[in-house]
């Protein structure tokens, strides 16, 4: 097993490599694409295993699947997200967003409203998974998103002398070095280990806390939703939820005439297959009706009456 700061630097057996997602990400920063001066290539202008992880061809992924419950019984959707390691933080985070629930409780008259998942702690979990993952395995990252939580799984455990307890009290030793400098530079991640502690301090406020389970070889960040309480294994029913996907899509169809299921699936990130059961409840709802047929079916806001 190499130290994940060789796997690094070693030659990539990859060297057709394009960097369409990383160039948008350094210009949106300012700041100049200069392969050799981050790692991406070496001195020599071969491409590092660090260019790999950068690249439009990068090997590696993150599973996503969303499930109806506690448990693993029922799949809701899934999702494989490919590409540059900048292209795959961006969709999975529009992913995990567009199901992070708004709620509405009342307190006398005020409206309090709250989210299913500190945006925080969602943010700072990703970035972790990205950022400290150990590269020099093949396997997949996993998050997986239930009724009552969210956990996200990346390859590696604590490095050796690291324990839990240091982690929780801001000690960061980096697996990725050079890649954990790119992201700094790019004001993704700070530069002393403080995303756990945000995750933590994210919750501070609620009987909910965040967990984090390692193995030798797996770490895990189990982030609770704000807005689930056990009651007939639903939602607790005083809470109104206004902000679900069906009312983002009426937001949507609102500001258009008329447009596709591919229209849908692009703008807010779905799967064909979430894409497809939204939009068959939303017509059965009353909400939208659908015209055409085959390759050009098409949907339009239905009026009130």
């Amino acid at each position: 097993m190499f130290f994940q700061e060789d796997f690094e630097q070693m030659r990539s057996l990859e060297q057709d490599l394009t960097f369409l997602s990383a160039k948008t990400e350094f210009d949106e920063s300012n700041i100049p694409f200069k392969e050799k001066n981050f790692g991406i290539q070496n001195q020599d202008g071969i491409y590092t295993n660090l260019g790999l992880l950068l690249s439009d061809q990068c090997k590696h992924t993150i599973k996503v699947a969303v499930f109806d419950g506690e448990t693993q019984n029922i799949f809701q959707d899934r999702n494989e997200f490919t590409g540059s390691l900048f292209k795959q933080m961006h969709e999975v985070y529009s992913y995990i967003d567009f199901r992070n629930q708004k709620h509405s409780s009342f307190s006398g008259l005020k409206r309090i409203d709250k989210r299913d998942y500190p945006e925080v702690a969602i943010r700072e979990a990703l970035l972790n998974l990205i950022v400290h993952r150990e590269y020099s395995y093949s396997a997949s990252s996993f998050i997986r998103i239930y009724t009552d939580r969210i956990e996200f799984t990346s390859i590696g455990g604590l490095l050796k002398g690291i324990t839990l307890e240091d982690i929780q009290l801001g000690i960061s030793v980096c697996r990725n070095p050079k890649l954990a400098n790119i992201f700094y530079r790019l004001e993704l991640i700070e530069a002393y280990g403080t995303g756990i502690q945000k995750i933590i301090d994210s919750y501070s406020e609620s009987e909910f806390k965040p967990q984090f389970v390692t193995t030798e070889n797996a770490f895990k960040i189990i982030l609770p939703n704000l807005n689930y309480q056990k009651k007939n294994n639903k939602i607790q029913e005083d809470i109104v939820v206004y902000d679900c996907p069906e009312n983002k899509i009426l937001e949507f169809a609102k500001t258009h005439a008329q447009f596709t299921r591919k229209d849908v699936q692009d703008t807010f990130n779905l799967s064909q297959t979430t894409c497809g059961r939204i939009l068959n409840r939303m017509k059965e709802e009353g909400q939208i009706s659908q015209h055409g047929k085959g390759k050009n079916t098409f949907y339009i806001l239905k009026e009130k009456k």
